[in-house]
């Protein structure tokens, strides 16, 4: 490595480069160091010669490559920068090369790779974006001030790169056209109020596991348990309001056992109703019930050794869906009239006293009760809500005053004479924010078409619904359209227009259309000066809608979005329930919008000394003085639990249901956190853990001696170095995210040796280990913000830009906003290449 000492140190405008030089001052020195760091470093593994199995699943051979000419193969050259600045090169069974020489290696690489993205930049070509159900669902609600449930009215979206919002994945089929033809009916018949609409059924479930033995978040103090709703009244009328409450299957209701139980039904705070449900019909005599029962029992549980019947079996099960659960429990009802429009709809128990509730029991064992419980561990016998049920509209005096009808109806006709008139401006006004430009000549005039045959079936307000129905199924409002301008260049980009760089921005901010002060800039092409754009970013960061960061970048990064099919064992884990998976999601949440609303640096979501918790999730966690339902900001005094390594959503979303998976959490940490990319699992059938075990008893092995087991196997061992130590580091967290000292009786060792050699032991190490790239873990966040932003998967061409954006961010300490700015005002963003010019390119799943 003495070869590499006294090189130059050469300024390249953006940047200052100490390292290997520049090309173009044709130095032989750099050049023969260049090949020096390959020779000594990588071509044991990665040369044709070698063909070693690192080679073979990679497809790199270095020594196919031209150091010297890096802009012949720029796609391979930044896989090398990527492995070498994630550490995961070269393996830990190599020797190390000395840091600053392979840093001056990396720094020579990324600066030839930005001097090719100077000379031939390319933004990127983003596939028609068809709207996905948040997009939709938030756009509705923004329009129409109506609030929607896209995931009943419109099919599941397809992911790619990570995100639900990415361009080629948003396919379209007859089914889907059809869904959104039908969803645009219904909407628009909503908003408008058509008072000839019949009545119809709405149902909001509580979860099967969510525990209502304390207060709600949300619901009146003195309450206990119960739902809390928002739901939309499409006319004055009457309605059925009725609560359903749980019945006997696992884990919830099965009895009351708390004496004079109130339940109370409001309405926007007022009280409809107080059911005293310790009053319903009685049950049949206890001794005629305990016979029907054991009658049942013995006919559904067949005599040991005889197996139970398919019939039986299936008898047994809890039902399978939320309208089976329904018929199963108690119904209060009441008729009542209520006026148009969203209404806040509470149903809870009173809560007498506060007094510990002895709510769960232990299963019985070894009795004719064992079918009944399904073999759930824990059952809870107190009443608990399941549902409330809106019927109606019945007896409609009118379709009243809605947030829809008052941001619909921008005039109302004194004569008729003036319909017309007023209708172009309704439409008008409508098809301008849903269609994020003002509309054409010919599209007013096929909406206005529209309005005329509507009108003729039923007069004015019929006629802007049937416009109304055709805006929302428009592809203008479908679809995000960016036409290439007339005479683009074929081999270079160019820029969006300012209505079209206002779509991205709603977008990608708030995952919904421009509000009316984004499109005015818009159409005076005010909008990319910037100024403007910085004041606008910021104002639209500020803003509540904002919380679309949160909810779907952040949602879909972290994984938080799987914790609604992540569970955990009750077998295993009998505290766990509804109410801790909930906590769970608003912890992260609160500590990712913490960091958004007040700016701080991306890298407190590692480090954050601080978090949020209520009642339930601070003693789950041993923090002690936090009481009550509402979430607050707390300090972390415990290091372990500082940031998300220590959060129970990333550990319950990286686990098996009774058991922790190291291989998951090294995945997520590498990935997720570092930008890493993990080897594919070989072709070959793996056998799971527990298979690899043989016929060792399962109890006795803690995980990670399955996981050395496993590792035994042929092809195994070589992935498993790089995942294993980062995911056995936290394996002190169980599955629901306890710390814990033993698995299975053995005491629990954390350390191992990650792949650069740094040896840890549990979490705090591990977290420190991995600040040690801090760059390349904010580069990680940029490229999935840049991703979530373009709604394309990013490409070799993309890294020089995000690489340029993390530059400028450290000047800041890497906040939020920083990067967001960086992001909106990158080529990728506000640029797209032409058609032409993008098919020359390689996609990622070719590159990779």
């Amino acid at each position: 490595m003495a070869r590499l000492a006294g090189l130059t140190r050469i300024p390249l405008g953006l940047v200052v480069v100490t390292g290997f030089g520049s090309l173009a001052a044709h130095a032989d020195a750099p050049m023969s160091a260049a090949h020096g760091f390959l020779q000594d470093t990588c071509f044991k593994c990665h040369s044709e010669g070698a063909e070693t199995a690192i080679a073979v699943f990679s497809g790199l051979y270095l020594d196919r490559l031209d150091v010297e000419h890096v802009a012949k193969n720029p796609e391979q050259w930044e896989k090398v920068v990527r492995k070498l600045r994630t550490g995961m090169m070269p393996p830990s069974s190599e020797p190390r090369p000395d840091p600053v020489v392979r840093d001056q290696f990396v720094t020579y690489l990324e600066t030839e790779l930005d001097r090719l993205a100077a000379r031939q930049p390319n933004p990127g070509r983003p596939a028609l974006h068809r709207l996905n159900r948040t997009e939709y669902q938030n756009a509705i609600h923004d329009l129409l001030a109506l609030d929607i449930d896209a995931k009943e009215l419109l099919p599941g979206d397809d992911a790619s790169a990570g995100f639900d919002n990415v361009a080629g994945s948003l396919g379209v089929s007859p089914v889907f056209i059809e869904r959104y033809a039908n969803a645009a009916a219904r909407i628009a018949r909503l908003a408008v109020g058509d008072v000839a609409m019949t009545a119809e059924q709405k149902t909001h479930y509580v979860p099967n596991f969510l525990m209502q033995s304390q207060h709600i978040e949300g619901l009146p103090y003195g309450t206990r348990g119960g739902l809390k709703v928002e739901h939309f009244f499409p006319l004055d009328a009457e309605y059925l309001l009725s609560v359903d409450l749980m019945s006997a299957v696992n884990g919830i209701h099965i009895g009351n056992t708390v004496p004079n139980e109130q339940l109370e039904l409001s309405i926007d705070g007022k009280r409809l109703a107080l059911f005293d449900i310790s009053k319903a019909p009685p049950p049949p005599p206890a001794e005629d019930a305990e016979k029907d029962q054991a009658k049942e029992a013995a006919a559904d549980v067949p005599k040991k050794p005889e197996p139970k019947s398919a019939a039986a079996d299936e008898a047994q099960k809890p039902p399978q869906n939320p309208e089976q659960q329904e018929k199963a429990g108690e119904k209060w009802e009441v008729r009542v009239p209520v006026t148009a429009g969203p209404h806040v709809l509470m149903a809870a128990f009173i809560k007498k006293n506060h007094a510990p509730i002895e709510d769960v029991v232990e299963q019985p064992s070894n009795t004719l009760l064992d079918p009944l419980f399904n073999g759930t561990p824990e059952v809870t016998m107190i009443a608990h809500v399941g549902s409330i049920v809106v019927d109606g509209p019945y007896a409609a005096t009118g379709a009243g005053t809605t947030p829809s009808r008052e941001r619909i109806f921008a005039c109302h006709p004194a004569a008729a004479s003036e319909q017309e008139a007023c209708a172009r401006e309704i439409v008008s006004t409508l098809a301008h924010r849903a269609y994020r430009q003002p509309p054409t000549t010919e599209h007013l005039s096929v909406l206005m078409d529209f309005y005329s045959q509507g009108y003729e079936r039923g007069g004015f307000e019929k006629g802007v619904e049937v416009a109304l129905q055709r805006i929302l199924s428009s592809p203008q409002f479908v679809f995000r359209f960016e036409r290439d301008p007339a005479g683009t260049s074929p081999d270079k980009p160019y820029r969006l227009t300012d209505a079209e760089l206002a779509s991205r921005l709603a977008f990608f901010l708030w995952s919904s259309i421009p509000d009316d002060e984004l499109l005015d800039l818009a159409s005076r092409d005010r909008l990319s000066k910037p100024a403007i754009l910085e004041q606008q970013v910021r104002r639209m960061l500020a803003d509540p809608k904002s919380e679309a960061l949160t909810k779907n970048f952040a949602g879909q990064w972290l994984f938080l979005r799987n914790l609604d099919i992540k569970g955990a064992s009750t077998y295993e884990f009998p505290d766990f329930d509804d109410n801790l998976r909930n906590g769970f999601r608003r912890e992260t949440e609160l500590l990712f919008d913490n960091i958004v609303r007040n700016d701080h640096s991306v890298l407190e979501l590692l480090t954050a000394d601080y978090t949020f918790v209520d009642e339930r999730l601070a003693k789950h966690y041993g923090i002690p003085g936090v009481y009550g339902s509402q979430f607050r900001k707390v300090p972390v005094t415990d290091p372990r639990r500082q940031g998300l390594l220590g959060q129970g959503s990333i550990l319950l979303v990286t686990s098996q249901p009774n058991r922790t998976s190291p291989v998951t959490r090294g995945v997520w940490v590498l990935e997720n956190v570092l930008g890493a990319h993990v080897p594919a699992p070989p072709p070959v059938n793996i056998p799971p853990l527990e298979e690899a075990a043989g016929k060792v008893d399962l109890s006795t092995l803690s995980v990670r001696q399955l996981m050395e087991a496993h590792r035994g196997k042929p092809f195994c061992e070589g992935c498993h170095k790089i995942m294993d130590p980062v995911g056995l580091a936290l394996e002190n967290y169980d599955v629901i995210g306890r710390w814990r000292e033993l698995d299975h009786g053995a005491k629990i060792d954390a350390s191992g040796h990650l792949v650069d050699g740094t040896q840890i032991n549990g979490p705090i190490e591990l977290r420190n280990a991995l600040l040690k790239y801090k760059l390349q873990i904010v580069r990680n966040m940029t490229e999935k913000l840049m991703v979530y932003a373009t709604g394309r998967g990013m490409e070799y061409y993309d890294m020089p830009v995000i690489r340029s954006i993390v530059r400028n961010a450290a000047e800041n300490d890497y906040r939020f906003s920083t990067i967001v700015m960086g992001v909106v005002t990158s080529a990728p963003f506000r640029m797209r290449a032409s058609e032409s010019l993008a098919e020359g390119t390689v996609t990622s799943a070719d590159a990779r």
